[in-house]
């Protein structure tokens, strides 16, 4: 079962499971949408769509209802929590805090939530929860404190999960990509959405400090963050497909460049330094 397979990763992830031969339960926000549509037209007879809203407890039990209809006894191998928000990238203090909520409920939260209701199937398989975490839940990443610590929520959340799992032979992955090209990143409309908010709710002491060119350079950073992403998403399915598969699957995965260095850097260097860096 994979959540968030409209758009990005977890539509790829959706896609590439389902030509491997796996049955995917594929948990879409909008079972009539364009993404929802071409996993239709595309994958074969094995993949069954869910509308899944992970915000929703009514939605996350009605999907563990039908995976359940369709597994019976045998249970579930895979949970991938992947559904996720970026939010807007900007200086943790001018974040309004409805960003900081909505990236806690979507990414750490309804992953919570889809892995408590869902735990019962893997039980019954010893099976895999492989949870999508980022570069940003590891490390602390300028512009991303909404993001990054619902990121390190979920990460912590997943080695817990790991400890605690393991008696019943439950497998528990993170994965932290670095950047990679999934449509999450910013665009225009993003601004055009977000500016009011960001802008013009500002304290005006707070919007002094900054500076309009400052503030304005918002924009053009979230607007050129998708040319500084990696378009190709194999090494993140490659360590998916471990996390579901290999016996002894790793408890973090850090696909894609500067992930593992960065991260060994902040782990193994004094702060100042990695701030530095």
């Amino acid at each position: 079962m994979l959540s968030g397979s409209d758009s990005g990763i977890g539509h790829a992830l959706a896609k590439y499971l389902d030509s491997l031969g796996f049955v995917v339960f594929a948990g879409v926000l909008d079972k009539d949408g364009a993404g929802a549509e071409e996993l239709r037209r595309t994958c074969s007879g094995r993949l069954s769509l869910l509308q899944l809203d992970v915000t929703s407890a009514t939605q996350v039990r009605e999907a563990y209802l039908k995976v359940s209809q369709k597994v019976q006894n045998a249970g579930l191998w895979g949970v991938v929590n992947n559904a996720g928000i970026l939010g807007f990238p900007a200086d943790g203090e001018l974040l309004p805090m409805s960003t900081y909520r909505q990236c806690m409920e979507v990414n750490f939260f309804g992953a919570v939530e889809v892995s408590k209701t869902f735990l019962p199937l893997l039980r019954k398989c010893q099976g895999r929860l492989v949870n999508m975490s980022s570069m940003a839940g590891g490390i602390p990443l300028p512009r991303y404190a909404a993001y990054g610590a619902s990121k390190a929520a979920l990460s912590m959340f997943s080695g817990v999960m790991r400890q605690e799992l393991s008696k019943w032979g439950i497998k528990v992955a993170a994965i932290h990509p670095s950047g990679f090209r999934t449509g999450i990143q910013g665009t225009s409309d993003l601004w055009d959405k977000k500016e009011k908010e960001l802008m013009e709710k500002l304290p005006a002491d707070t919007r002094q400090a900054y500076g309009e060119d400052y503030l304005l350079g918002l924009r053009r950073y979230l607007l050129h963050m998708p040319s500084c992403c990696d378009p190709d998403l194999s090494p993140v399915l490659g360590n998916v497909l471990h996390a579901l598969l290999a016996k002894r699957p790793q408890g973090l995965y850090t696909p894609g460049k500067g992930a593992y260095v960065l991260l060994c850097i902040f782990c193994c260097f004094p702060l100042w330094c990695y701030d530095f860096f």
